[in-house]
């Protein structure tokens, strides 16, 4: 085959040959997006000449995450750390964390301009402002990927695990492992779409199968321990003879100091999400039953092969099903 020309390059870039060579001989002048489109497309075509070290790490793609105490968090942001150390050097993966209760200060964050970008990655919760800010960014061509919960409708891809199949199999459970009858409750932090799809399955699984264990309750939890707890014991004395809990959120930890120090709190079955060290030994010592793990690193992989196939940087074409949630018992420890 012969060596590829500017011609070339440019077809399989989507510009002209003028912005061709301005780009491969370091002439400036050239919009960065379009920059990152010519040196992309150099390399594929193996153009045989070193790229200037100016072009390299060009291609920006931003992570933006909330809760970093959390350990769900922490294991998300380390796999995009680990991942983004295999990819070509020509991808730059950045990860930062904003406040989960100030959708100001996310939409801005989204929305700026300061440093190109090539793709974004948003892991952050729903509102208006923060809605309109991701539109806004999709308009201006920037690829967007939603992974864990959906920041803005149907805008972008999202990148998750079926959450209103989470909320029906946590139900199953506890229908059909309670051993004794009676009712149930769910906490959720309501400002996460991807929480109420678990509470919206959850509470379907209980309608579809009525019977004498029952979802009779549903609390805000906020995601925050001290709230958490003040709110399952609240469930705790509305309810005496509960028999199921369901958490659709985090503060797992929080609920499982109650539960441990409650004279029945072994008695309750107690499915979560997210294997941690809590839940971990929760499982062993029987206050919690299931653990429906998210598996944060399959959707770091995810998120960023759908934004290196949007950008060019690889020509597989990413699984677009949800990813699968394990479900995980003490004996699968």
């Amino acid at each position: 085959m012969s060596k590829p020309n500017y011609g070339d390059i440019a077809r399989h870039a989507g510009v002209g040959t003028a912005t061709v060579e301005r780009v491969l001989n370091g002439r400036g002048g050239v919009r960065p997006d379009l920059v990152a489109k010519v040196v992309i497309a150099a390399r594929s075509l193996k153009y045989p000449r070193t790229l200037p070290d100016t072009h390299r790490g060009l291609l920006r793609i931003e992570v933006l995450m909330v809760r970093p105490e959390t350990t769900f968090y922490r294991r998300l942001s380390k796999a995009f750390e680990r991942i983004a150390a295999t990819l070509d050097p020509l991808a730059v993966v950045h990860r930062s964390f904003t406040e989960e209760m100030k959708p100001e200060e996310i939409a801005k964050r989204i929305l700026s301009t300061e440093t190109p970008r090539a793709g974004l990655i948003l892991a952050v919760p729903n509102s208006p402002l923060i809605s309109a800010a991701v539109e806004a960014v999709i308009a201006r061509g920037v690829p967007v990927v939603h992974v864990v919960t959906r920041a803005s409708g149907n805008s972008a891809e999202f990148v998750g695990i079926d959450n209103y199949a989470a909320g029906r199999t946590a139900a199953y459970f506890i229908a059909r492992m309670a051993k004794v009858e009676g009712p149930v409750v769910a906490l959720c932090h309501p400002i996460y779409q991807v929480h109420r799809d678990r509470i919206r399955g959850f509470s379907d699984y209980f309608l579809d199968h009525p019977g004498p264990i029952a979802f009779e309750w549903l609390g805000y939890s906020r995601d925050e321990e001290s709230f958490s707890a003040e709110t399952l014991s609240i469930a705790l004395e509305k309810y005496p003879n509960l028999v199921g809990l369901y958490n659709a959120g985090g503060a797992n930890s929080a609920l499982i100091s109650v539960l441990r120090r409650h004279p029945r709190g072994r008695d309750i079955l107690f499915v979560g999400h997210e294997l941690t060290d809590y839940t971990r030994t929760a499982l062993s010592e029987g206050i919690m039953d299931v653990v429906l793990d998210q598996a944060p690193e399959a959707q770091a992989q995810r998120a960023l092969d759908l934004i290196l196939r949007r950008i060019g940087l690889t020509e597989i074409e990413p699984d677009r099903n949800p990813i699968r949630f394990i479900t995980i018992t003490a004996e699968g420890l």
